[in-house]
């Protein structure tokens, strides 16, 4: 038997990093999705403010089976 996934986009930020972004991104897909099996970082982009790097962004494109 087949399986149908979808796929949705959201944007995740951190203050520590880019990894910490794409981990903070999947714990909030987890909590509001079931079945999540993978993501694809779409875009990076950084917040810069005084000449310093404050923030990470990330655009996931988060898969998750549909029941």
């Amino acid at each position: 038997m087949g399986s149908v996934a979808r796929i949705t986009q959201i944007s995740a930020r951190s203050d520590q990093g880019f990894e910490d972004a794409v981990r903070v991104g999947i714990d909030r897909a987890n909590a509001s999705l079931r079945n999540v099996t993978g993501a694809w970082v779409k875009d990076q982009k950084v917040e810069i403010e005084n000449g310093q790097v404050t923030a990470y962004q990330v655009i996931l494109e988060v898969t998750f089976v549909l029941d």
